[in-house]
């Protein structure tokens, strides 16, 4: 599939020019997007990006999932990320990947596994184009659990083994890093290896639910070094771009380290309205919404938001540091929902560089981390009195 052109025409040859900083200017359409297809899930992840739970009686029909499709095929998208919410609980969600596969268009789906038992495996063995990320937090039950719900552990593995049993191939086994399970790194690669499936891990952000268990989930400053560390070591481990401030300790980790919202990336959400990226869902990064007339093409191509984001980077307070390009200042949306500013160093800036300012939001909101200022994401689907409170102790930030 040829990949997509440059929006800015008129900037000199690629042969002269970085290729990432064609990324930075953005795209004609994005390498992929996240499209999550119902808020409906059936557990109650504490770091839920999206808080979901309930389905919305707004989301996008078949019809419409169809249209945006083909869209998808017009633009030469190279793959969509489907998630969720459960994206397996829509009673169409085979109906959206055959014409998905119909149409050129390649499809990742990230899924608690619940719903694979063998002959959905074997279902989604028989279909092209198609890659399945089951999502597990722990490689044993007691770590997992706390974080997925009870069960939740149990489940994910036997999803892996109907997707073996099914021959389906290398599938990914995708790992949110938390502080609780930093220590378990090489136990989830051997878990990976023992499906022939491929590990990947991604950065926790304060965003949806994870707002709330940011404090007591997010990796301290020596196990992001032990994380680091680890990475470096295990170039076959995929991470999508999570980790690109963590660069700044030295060499820089596989992948473009920018962050993509609203130039290479960005996401749909179950009604159809379009954001900058997958852990901004606030109003302030809604680019528009596929109803719209010109649907996503027009929201991706000419929304004042997106044109807004693909302007030079403002290094802010970074600009003396000699990190900042290998980091670029770090991810937006862990900024954004920890009430720093998008020009101020990102929260896990491993020089401490948002130490201060941080200290000053705790101490200026009073009574730690429930009553901090911080933004919080218009969308709320939970479920009511449906939670999985972390069983373990609240801890400050190291």
């Amino acid at each position: 599939m040829p990949a997509p052109e440059s929006l800015l025409a008129a900037q000199p040859p690629a042969a002269t020019r970085p290729l990432v900083e064609h990324f930075k200017e953005g795209l004609a359409a994005p390498i992929c997007l996240t499209w999550e297809l119902t808020w409906a899930c059936n557990l109650a992840c504490v770091h839920c990006l999206s808080s979901s739970g309930r389905r919305d009686p707004r989301e996008l029909s078949t019809e419409e999932c169809f249209g945006v499709i083909d869209e998808l095929q017009k633009l030469k998208v190279f793959y969509v990320n489907i998630g969720g919410g459960e994206p397996m609980l829509r009673g169409d969600f085979f109906d959206i990947l055959s014409y998905a596969e119909a149409h050129d268009v390649g499809v990742k789906f990230s899924t608690n596994g619940t719903y694979i038992d063998g002959p959905a495996a074997r279902r989604l063995a028989a279909m092209d184009y198609l890659d399945i990320q089951v999502s597990i937090d722990g490689a044993t039950a007691d770590v997992n659990d706390v974080v997925r719900g009870e069960g939740s552990h149990a489940a994910a593995l036997s999803a892996m083994g109907h997707l073996t049993d099914a021959g389906f191939g290398p599938f990914k086994v995708s790992i949110v890093a938390t502080r609780h399970n930093i220590d378990q790194l090489d136990d989830f690669k051997a878990l990976a290896d023992d499906f022939g499936a491929q590990l990947r891990i991604t950065r926790l952000r304060p965003s949806g639910r994870g707002v709330d268990s940011w404090d007591e989930l997010h990796p301290s400053q020596d196990q992001q070094r032990q994380l680091y560390r680890w990475l470096l070591d295990r170039p076959d481990v995929l991470t999508g771009d999570s980790f690109f401030h963590l660069s700044a300790l030295g060499e820089s980790l596989p992948g473009l380290n920018l962050c993509g919202a609203g130039r290479v990336v960005c996401l749909i959400d179950p009604v159809g309205d379009v954001y900058a990226c997958p852990f901004v869902i606030h109003d302030e990064f809604l680019a528009g919404n596929v109803r719209d007339e010109g649907g996503f093409t027009e929201v991706w191509t000419r929304s004042e938001l997106f044109t807004e984001l693909r302007e030079p980077d403002n290094p802010g307070a970074c600009a003396s540091c000699g990190s900042y390009d290998a980091c670029q200042g770090g991810c937006m949306a862990s900024k954004f929902f920890v009430g720093l500013d998008l020009t101020d160093p990102d929260p896990e800036c491993v020089h401490g560089a948002a130490d201060e300012k941080l200290a000053a939001l705790e101490s200026g909101a009073g009574a730690g981390p429930a009553a901090r200022s911080t933004p919080r994401s218009s969308v709320d689907h939970s479920r009511p009195g449906v939670t999985v409170p972390l069983a373990v102790p609240r801890r400050r930030k190291s």
